[in-house]
């Protein structure tokens, strides 16, 4: 008798990180052509280093984007971080709705888990209100910066435009790309910037409100709740602690720094303060030098980046609502406490285990890949004439990348092919989520529910 066998179908953590790995070899494909490029050709490996960059919306780069990709690649690279930044399964049900065609009982299942949710229970109708906010956040961005860059001396009308959109859509993606380099020099973000309000405002308000997350977003604008859900509280809290702490901390820190601060009126030390404690919430913009910064300052830093957006949104890191519900198990562990609360709720033990999962991954890939390019990258840089802080510096380039922040010390172009790939699996697994990523490859059979005998270990 012959048996057939049929290859086992995908779980939905598999086919999100492979869609996430399809568009990033596509988009490699196309920017190592030659018409990508202003002139010559980009190495391949630098146009996978681009395109993932691009697709995981991190801006880590090591050839500089506006004077390296012409107006074709450009756009490539303008699509790979909108279609990233909204995730492979919305993207995809963005061609349904638009076909007119109803979202399978399998493409819900895909939207629960690419969006973070807990139930089937509105996903399709979170999805088409995602693609809304977006699209009328980024039309309204494009439209300030494009009147802002209109005004800008070394810009003007005729570059405006574009140069709105593309930063309109990267800052709402927190994405850190950025077409400056022809204007102000490559590498350079928008330093030129530092004291203008308008520029500062608008990106900071983009980057906030894709970093938030749509459920949040849809919660804040729904007119018929009278009662904002738990997580948009803890979300809202959240964030608002990060950025008013990040702002002390910053300002604090670089006020008489020469390099970064030290040279500015005490209002402009302030907003850049503030920028600056908003971008590594995976934004990656900067408007001060990154590889001038004071050591606890770039510490500081590295562990915003660490902490990164909010669930369900285009940022990256382990998610404010993660570090949240860590700080209240340890918190009820202290009150002497069985389970963990927030606001007055009980939080369910599966989700605790959930947040505590998705650190220690992070936490895990995090110094598995900080070991393994400090053997290679550490003389490499020396011999590039970099040779102050470099553990620093690759700790912090490595947070970078994990987060999908995009903010660098100044050595991404200086690194060695093993650690482009290190730095490129790195930025992978930030966007898809350390949890995601393990499930792709440790796939295990659930076990039947039973109760065991219990014992103790020792532990502290």
């Amino acid at each position: 008798m012959i048996h057939k066998t049929f290859p086992r179908r995908l779980s939905a953590p598999q086919i999100i990180a492979l869609g996430f790995l399809g568009m990033i070899l596509i988009g490699s494909l196309i920017l190592s052509l030659p018409i990508s490029c202003k002139s010559g050709r980009v190495g391949f490996l630098d146009a996978l280093f681009t395109a993932t960059s691009a697709t995981c919306v991190t801006g880590l780069v090591t050839v500089d984007t506006g004077t390296t990709y012409s107006t074709f690649g450009q756009v490539i690279i303008l699509l790979l971080i909108q279609l990233g930044g909204l995730g492979y399964m919305t993207s995809s049900t963005l061609v349904l709705l638009l076909a007119r065609r109803t979202v399978t009982l399998r493409g819900r299942v895909l939207l629960k888990e690419a969006h973070g949710q807990y139930s089937l229970q509105g996903v399709v109708r979170l999805t088409r209100y995602a693609l809304i906010f977006t699209f009328s956040a980024e039309a309204i961005g494009a439209f300030l910066l494009a009147l802002r860059f209109a005004f800008v001396p070394e810009i003007g009308p005729g570059k405006a435009t574009f140069l709105g959109v593309f930063h309109s859509v990267s800052a709402f993606c927190n994405s850190g790309f950025d077409l400056l380099g022809p204007i102000y020099g490559p590498f350079s973000s928008f330093v030129r910037f530092v004291g203008d309000l308008p520029t500062n405002l608008i990106l900071a308000v983009l980057i906030i409100a894709g970093g938030i997350g749509f459920p949040v977003a849809m919660d804040l604008t729904n007119l018929r709740r009278h009662r904002l859900l738990l997580h948009t509280k803890v979300v809202l809290i959240t964030t608002a602690f990060l950025l008013v702490l990040g702002t002390a901390v910053i300002a604090a820190a670089e006020w008489t720094n020469p390099g970064t601060l030290g040279r500015h009126p005490w209002h402009t030390k302030l907003l850049a303060s503030f920028f600056q404690s908003v971008t590594p919430r995976t934004a990656g913009y900067s408007t001060i030098s990154m590889s001038e910064l004071h050591g606890p300052t770039m510490f500081f830093i590295g562990l915003l980046m660490f902490i990164g957006a909010s669930p369900g949104g285009t940022g990256g890191g382990v998610k404010t609502t993660t570090v949240a519900l860590m700080l209240a198990a340890v918190l009820a562990v202290l009150q002497n406490r069985s389970e963990a609360e927030m606001l007055g709720r009980r939080i369910p033990s599966e989700i605790v285990y959930r947040a505590l999962a998705i650190f220690v991954l992070a936490f895990l890939w995090i110094n598995m890949a900080l070991l393994a390019i400090t053997f290679t990258e550490i003389q490499a840089l020396k011999q590039a004439g970099i040779t102050e802080d470099l553990f620093a510096k690759l700790f912090f380039e490595i947070l970078s990348a994990f987060g999908t922040v995009g903010l660098s010390a100044g050595i991404t172009p200086y690194l060695t092919p093993f650690g482009k790939i290190v730095i490129i699996l790195t930025m992978y697994v930030g966007r898809v989520g350390p949890l995601t990523a393990a499930l792709v490859f440790l796939q295990m059979t659930p076990r039947a529910r039973r109760t065991l005998p219990e014992d103790k270990v020792l532990i502290g």
